[in-house]
């Protein structure tokens, strides 16, 4: 049986999330969001915090500053282009960490071209370059989920 995330992915050729996160992100079709949710324009502060506060154990301080990126970039993009709530959720497996944020928008993340002079536009680079991997999925007709996994060892 393939999950409707598992369905999507092969539909679009896109590389599906790990197994491991999958699992810990969906439950039947259905998130779970027992992280952080966030919908002020503090969020990305909040958002930073609550990955400091959580990766403290779990990973080096290399891997926890990079995590506060990506985490404040993919919350600034959630409140951007999607508004209104945002989930936060930081997951761990044995060797690696993700940080996934789920907004209530359906349209794809997309890395755009980068322009020198642009004032934004550079997020998704950002998160491609401090990652080993990310990507997105959507959550039914709901929204979708944008993560990215890292290496605890930094």
């Amino acid at each position: 049986m393939t999950t409707p995330v598992a369905r999507q992915r092969a539909a679009t050729g896109e590389p599906p999330p790990p197994a491991w996160l999958l699992t810990a992100l969906v439950n039947d079709g259905q998130p779970r969001f027992p992280g952080l949710d966030v919908c002020t324009p503090a969020s990305p502060a909040v958002a930073r915090e609550f990955a400091v506060s959580v990766l403290g154990d779990w990973a080096s301080p290399e891997c926890s500053y990079d995590a506060q990126l990506i985490v404040s970039e993919l919350v600034t993009n959630a409140m951007r282009h999607a508004g209104g709530l945002v989930g936060l959720r930081l997951v761990r497996s044995d060797r690696q960490v993700a940080c996934a944020v789920s907004d209530s928008s359906v349209a794809a993340p997309i890395l755009t071209e980068q322009d020198c002079f642009a004032e934004t536009g550079r997020g998704l680079h950002l998160v491609q370059a401090l990652s080993v991997c990310w990507g997105w999925f959507r959550l039914n007709d709901h929204g979708k989920t944008v993560w990215a996994v890292l290496d605890t060892s930094g």
